[in-house]
């Protein structure tokens, strides 16, 4: 049981404090332990106080470089001590994908903010995080760091809401995440961005893979040389000029129109045919099922996903260093499938690292 907690109290890598004070100025505050230049700066860009349009985001996430950010920004009332700042972000960074374990504690030491005005007391709570995953307040509320099961936040998000907006299009976005190709998601709404791309890992639920998830990315030239040092992602944007950038994507949802486009040089990848026909009518009819709940309806995409990669076993043999499967292409021609079937399965082995090259 230790060991467990401690597991889980490694995994936040720090905390900082972003302030916007009375002229208008915002500025980054405070930090423990330190930070990079090139973190702050990210956090900064992706904090709502230094952004032009005003609007407050009462929390974003994101991954830059394997870390997760995780910003809570609130108004200051007239009652708090703080009377020169008109609002401020936590941001908390992590090595774990956990938006509601993160948001929690945040808001918890942003009361602690408000009725302090000091960064003493949140270094103390998050010190005790860090080292025991506990701390409590009677005044502020307690947190528990083993009350956020990962699993927990990976089926937080709902497939259903995404069946019900792209309907059989969604395998378009199953077949992507399984060839682990590049998806862009648009919407002007960060927070719409967020609860869609969060989602998208589910539906390869067998990988539990969340480190492809890039929920707030920016048109920012470090951002996306991080970004395009992955395989496979996916990546959410809320200005429509990265639909202009199809170096960027293989797929790209715009959210706001409800339309999904595949990038021409990923088209010969994607051939849709019978086998995703099937797909696609097993994940709508799941998740047009009343009876059925989120978790249910990734269960039964699993099972199928499950099926077509053990398509994969009669045409795999061990390698000749005896390390892996590799697939033998050969005996995949014989078996004489569909073109679009055979292009399929070929496309997936080499997403799943089955080709001897």
């Amino acid at each position: 049981m230790a060991a467990a907690e401690a597991a889980d109290t490694q995994l936040m890598l720090g905390v900082g404090l972003i302030e916007k004070d009375t002229n208008g100025e915002v500025l980054w505050v405070w930090c423990y332990p330190s930070t990079t230049a090139p973190l702050r700066d990210l956090l900064l860009r992706k904090c709502c106080l230094t952004d032009e349009n005003k609007l407050l985001h009462p929390f974003v996430f994101g991954q830059y470089r394997r870390t997760w950010f995780y910003i809570t920004t609130v108004e200051v009332p007239d009652s708090s001590v703080l009377k020169k700042v008109t609002h401020f972000s936590i941001v908390l960074t992590a090595k774990d994908f956990n938006p509601e374990k993160y948001s929690t504690f945040a808001r918890i030491l942003c009361r602690m903010y408000l009725k302090h005005g000091s960064p003493v007391k949140m270094m103390e709570s998050y010190i005790a995080v860090l080292t025991k995953g506990i701390c409590q307040s009677e005044e502020n509320g307690s947190f528990l760091s083993k009350d956020f099961d990962a699993r927990k936040a990976y089926l937080a998000g709902s497939i259903k809401d995404i069946v019900s907006q792209f309907g059989m299009e969604t395998v378009i976005l199953h077949t992507a995440l399984m060839l682990k190709k590049r998806i862009v998601v648009y919407h002007p709404k960060i927070e719409a961005v967020q609860e869609f791309t969060r989602t998208l890992p589910a539906l390869v639920w067998h990988r539990q893979d969340w480190t492809i998830l890039h929920s707030y990315v920016h048109l920012n030239a470090d951002e996306l040389e991080a970004l395009q040092m992955c395989p496979g992602y996916i990546a959410g944007f809320v200005d429509l000029e990265v639909s202009s950038r199809p170096d960027l994507y293989d797929v790209f949802v715009n959210l706001a129109d409800t339309e999904i486009t595949i990038a021409p040089l990923a088209k010969e990848a994607m051939t849709m045919g019978k086998l995703h026909k099937e797909i696609g009518q097993l994940i709508v009819q799941s998740a047009e099922d009343p009876e059925k709940s989120d978790s249910q309806v990734i269960q039964d995409i699993s099972l199928k996903t499950r099926e077509i990669l053990s398509n994969l076993a009669p045409f795999s043999e061990v390698s000749g260093d005896g390390e892996k499967l590799v697939l033998n292409f050969e005996l995949l021609k014989q078996r004489r499938f569909p073109p679009a079937t055979e292009n399929f399965l070929y496309h997936l082995a080499a997403a799943e690292q089955m080709l001897n090259i």
